[in-house]
Parts: structure tokens; sequence; C-alpha cells
């Protein structure tokens, strides 16, 4: 099982689909990456070499935000519009739909499960 940028990428599947098994990797950059490193589309994990792994997780080393990094500069960001207290920081801080969605109805994923208002007529 190949190990990059600290994910057990799974070893039955091509390269670009298991790259994408890495947050912050899409099918856009995994293409980019096997083409860099020259890899053909249709190889698999399993058919890698060590050398071709190892290219593979420097490419993604220096030339991309991946895991933990990109997880920590998305929650920053975050960070500092809640500390800014400008209008989307706001909307985070109260765990509201950030960007213009309705919440009259809908916004359940983000608001959670609906509470029940007292005395409510049918």
């Amino acid at each position: 099982m190949a190990r990059i940028a600290g994910v057990n990428i799974p070893t039955n599947k091509r390269v670009v689909i298991a790259l994408q098994y890495i947050h912050g990797i899409g099918a856009k950059k995994a293409e980019e990456i096997t083409g860099k490193v020259g890899i053909p589309a249709e190889r698999r994990v399993n058919q890698l070499t060590d050398a071709e792994v190892l290219q593979i997780r420097e490419t993604i080393d220096r030339d991309y935000l991946v895991e933990g990094d990109l997880r920590r500069d998305v929650s920053m960001n975050i960070k500092r519009l809640m500390d800014l207290g400008c209008y989307r920081g706001l909307r985070h801080r109260r765990n509201l739909p950030v960007r213009g969605q309705r919440t009259h109805t809908n916004a359940r994923t983000r608001k959670g499960k609906s509470k029940p208002i007292a005395g409510k007529k049918k």
C-alpha cells in the first residue's frame, strides 16, 4: 500500500483515481501530477515502482498544498473572517449558510435538526 502525504492510497485503483483520496487533490490536479511525473493514465498503483511513488510524493510536497497544511490554511482563513467581524465571519460564527442561500426553509445541513416552537398552532 502506497503512502503519500500521510494517506494510504488504495492499491488496486488507477493512479489518477487513487491520488484523489488525498485531501486537496481532485481530478484536475491528479492528472497534472501524473503528467509531470510521466505516468500513463491506465497505470495502477500496485504497478508503480518505488522510484515513481517517490517522484509523486516529491511533486506533491513541492507544488501542492494538501492534507494538514490545507486544512490549517482554510481554518485560519475562516478564523480571520470571524475575528474581523465581517458578514461572512458572522455567518460562520452563527453556523448559518455563508454564501447567500435562503434560510427560511432549507439550510438544515448547516443549522441542524429543526427545533419545535412552543405553543405553535397547526
